[in-house]
């Protein structure tokens, strides 16, 4: 029998522990992929810490993936062996609720998730439905390439479907793991990008990224900031810090969005006099399914927009969560496998 390496969760709080597992066969409508690269997301604190609801263990993390699909089963009709590919949160989809029946496969109401309803890309292999794959450029590198399945598909994603168009002032708030990209992102769809972070430290890194104004938010107000300028028709708010979240809405001009990309537990606070005066919207955006990765991809690889990644061997994941949670990390943890 065939094994592979894998890290796993055994149980609810403990660590990523190595383990030889059996090499898993695709079952029909899936694909296996021989896993290159993984990165390591704030969200794989939900198998970790067991906050996923029904989550079963053990179970191996991951849903940054990028990879080669090794073995296909049966049904499968779009892939074959050798395809390079990308697996992100999204894993799957049920094609009948009513979500799925309007072509809204994100909010499927039986959504599989990779690393969390099944076994993810902590591993030299995994398998995978047909239905969650993105073809992934070969001119991207594996490394760089994996955030992109969910940081990169989430800040993508929000900004192109919020309405902002050309030369419209688009803020990031926060230049981390999510903000990083959203600046690249924002900046290459054209928008007057505005970088948003508390401190002077990433004012040259925001630059770089493609920003054209910076704000220093612990020595000015952010949101009296873009108002001078003119009131923001989007801004993204990458950090999970709800309190500074719901302060920028007195940035927003009229009909300003502010999208939520950055997971907070805390409750947001803010008058809806706030909001109806000038018709501004508060919501939130759950990254995308396998072909929003897959045109995430393809605009990055045309665009030249990279992730800034840390690279560690897969038998060093514990360390690299801890880098990660502790925001060590500039900007993405990658696992590198194959």
């Amino acid at each position: 029998m065939k094994t592979m390496r894998a890290m796993q969760v055994l149980k609810a709080k403990g660590n990523f522990e190595l383990r030889e597992l059996p090499i898993p066969e695709p079952a029909s409508g899936q694909v296996r992929i021989k896993v290159q690269a993984c990165g390591i997301c704030h969200s794989d604190m939900f198998v970790k810490e067991g906050l996923f609801p029904g989550i079963e263990y053990p179970r191996t993390p991951g849903h940054e993936i990028i990879g080669s699909i090794d073995a296909i089963g049966p049904e499968v009709t779009r892939w074959k062996p050798d395809d390079r590919v990308g697996v992100g949160w999204h894993g799957g989809h049920c094609f009948t609720c009513n979500n799925c029946r309007h072509g809204d496969f994100i909010t499927c109401d039986h959504e599989k998730i990779a690393g969390l309803t099944f076994d993810g890309g902590y591993a030299e292999y995994m398998v995978v439905g047909q239905e969650a794959l993105a073809m992934a450029p070969r001119q991207l590198n594996a490394l760089e390439a994996a955030p992109l399945m969910c940081a990169g598909v989430t800040t993508f994603n929000a900004l192109r479907n919020s309405g902002a168009r050309w030369g419209d002032l688009v803020a990031i708030a926060g230049i981390g793991g999510l903000g990083h990209l959203g600046v690249q992102y924002a900046r290459k769809m054209g928008f007057r990008t505005v970088a948003i972070s508390n401190s002077a430290s990433k004012r040259d890194l925001a630059a770089h990224l493609g920003a054209h104004v910076y704000i220093d938010a612990s020595k000015t107000s952010a949101a009296q900031e873009l108002i001078k300028l003119g009131g923001a028709r989007v801004i993204l708010a990458t950090a999970p810090n709800a309190k500074s979240a719901a302060a920028l809405v007195n940035g927003l001009g009229v009909h300003g969005q502010l999208v939520l990309v950055g997971v907070s537990g805390d409750p947001m606070e803010f008058t809806s006099l706030q909001l109806i005066a000038q018709n501004k919207t508060v919501l939130g955006w759950p990254s995308g399914d396998g072909m929003d990765s897959q045109e995430t991809l393809e605009f990055s690889a045309l665009t030249g927009v990279t992730a800034m990644v840390e690279r560690f061997a897969l038998e060093k994941a514990n360390e690299a969560y801890a880098r990660m949670l502790s925001n060590q990390v500039r900007f993405r943890a990658v696992l590198a496998i194959g």
